[in-house]
């Protein structure tokens, strides 16, 4: 009996051991497989985690030129407070810059406000009492200080600049939904002949696109704006026909500045063929004076003259002088002016056309061809300092050797007549020089002499 009752509870001890392992064996497949649930629940939490971080901050190699947009998109809306909490106020800026302040008084957006020509308009239609809203990108084409202390002049007028890119079409938009500009000022582009050799597409992006996506956005506005923009004496390329006139070819450019140029006189037609946008195109001659552009030859032979360095002079590749019509930039804003007071009405409305609109192209020159050697001699006696000559060929690098404005037609229809010669210009680009850069040119001194009696 006592073996037999050990027995039994041998037996009912193992079946317990096993039950216990077979219970604990259960017990370990729960906890794997919660353990396994929530590691997966917190592996695809961390992956979407760096999915977004990698979708908001990732610009793909192929798609540079989009990055760039989106950047721009951003930085413009950013810059000027459209989205920001102090975007009323910055509303609030862009109406008082845009009011007139006199009776009948226009509305005017004028794009490239920091220029040269830019600044100087806007502030002769600020005096004369016009509203006045700048648009410029303030680029690093050439230094940008001389553009900011441009706006500065601007402020002190009363003039604000928004800062943005012409392709930055809902920015564009939002200035018209703000303001029913009754005209727009249209200067903003990218200038220069050499440099287009070195940066085709800033042309391109700024001359065309940048036209055509103000165009775009002009042609929805309500009212429709009528519009003055810049087009250039490059146009007539190789043309040889003097003076040039408005009704000579225009097909052979010789720089692809030029060339979009022209290009923009087109695309001015078709919006006017199809929208009824009222457009004027200005052919400009040689701009200098003060507040000008540093990759003038005008503004980089002072430079040079003042430092002793020595400047290239060009010759034709017969031989011949080199001459350009220079162009006072007071006569210019003339001729801006008058064509902005002279512009008709756009005929379209909601982007589409209701009548036929105007559409015009003018020379606004000084009709004086001056030889670039004769410039320089007026810089000597300015300076009164002699220039280190160069005399070289001219390279083919879209230059001309000549240029001559015929303004007959914009005298008829507004007024135009330019009054300042080479000479006086450029003694008041010079005042202006000195005094911005702080330089004592060295000019002839004459000896005085004084009584020493008492």
């Amino acid at each position: 009996m006592p073996l037999s009752t050990t027995t039994v509870d041998t037996s009912k001890t193992m079946k317990l051991e096993r039950c216990n392992s077979y219970l604990r064996k259960i017990h370990s497949t729960k906890v794997l497989n919660a353990s396994s649930k929530v590691l997966f629940r917190a592996t695809l939490l961390v992956a979407l985690v760096l999915l977004l971080l990698f979708a908001f901050n990732y610009h793909p190699l192929s798609d540079s030129r989009a990055a760039a947009s989106h950047h721009l998109h951003r930085r413009s809306f950013l810059s000027t407070g459209i989205f920001s909490s102090s975007s009323s106020a910055w509303e609030k800026r862009v109406r008082q810059s845009s009011t007139a302040k006199r009776q009948h008084g226009l509305s005017v957006l004028v794009t490239g406000a920091a220029g040269f020509v830019g600044s100087h308009c806007s502030i002769a239609l600020r005096k004369r009492g016009d509203g006045v809203l700048g648009f410029d990108n303030f680029n690093d084409y050439y230094d940008t200080s001389l553009k900011r202390a441009r706006q500065h002049l601007l402020e002190k007028q009363q003039v604000f600049i928004v800062e943005g890119d012409l392709n930055d079409g809902p920015l564009l938009r939002k200035l018209f939904e703000i303001v029913p500009f009754t005209h727009v000022l249209h200067l903003a582009a990218q200038a220069g002949v050499r440099y287009a050799m070195k940066n085709p597409q800033s042309y391109i992006s700024s001359n065309i696109a940048g036209l055509v996506n103000l165009l775009e956005v002009a042609k929805a506005a309500n009212p429709q704006p009528a519009i003055v923009w810049a087009s250039s004496s490059s146009v007539y390329g190789l043309n040889t026909e003097n003076p040039f006139s408005e009704e000579h070819r225009t097909d052979q450019p010789a720089s692809l500045y030029a060339a979009t140029k022209k290009a923009g006189e087109e695309i001015a037609h078709t919006y006017n063929h199809i929208y009824g946008l009222s457009l004027t195109g200005l052919r400009f001659f040689t701009v200098y004076g003060p507040w000008g552009r540093p990759d003038m030859a005008y503004f980089f032979f002072t430079k040079a003259i003042l430092n002793g360095k020595s400047i290239d002079i060009y010759r034709t590749q017969e031989n011949q002088e080199v001459a350009r019509d220079f162009t006072y930039i007071d006569d210019i804003v003339k001729g801006c002016v008058g064509a902005l007071d002279t512009a008709e009405k756009s005929t379209g409305s909601g982007g589409k056309k209701r009548g036929p609109a105007q559409l015009r192209v003018y020379n606004l020159g000084n009709t004086s061809p001056v030889p670039v050697g004769r410039l320089v001699s007026i810089l000597e006696g300015l300076l009164g300092t002699k220039a280190k000559k160069h005399l070289i060929k001219m390279p083919r690098n879209g230059d001309v050797p000549y240029t001559h404005a015929n303004v007959s037609l914009a005298y008829r229809d507004f007024g135009y007549k330019p009054t300042t010669d080479l000479a006086t210009g450029l003694r008041k680009f010079v005042k202006w020089y000195v005094g911005y850069y702080g330089i004592q040119p060295r000019v002839k001194k004459e000896n005085s002499h004084a009584d020493d009696s008492t």
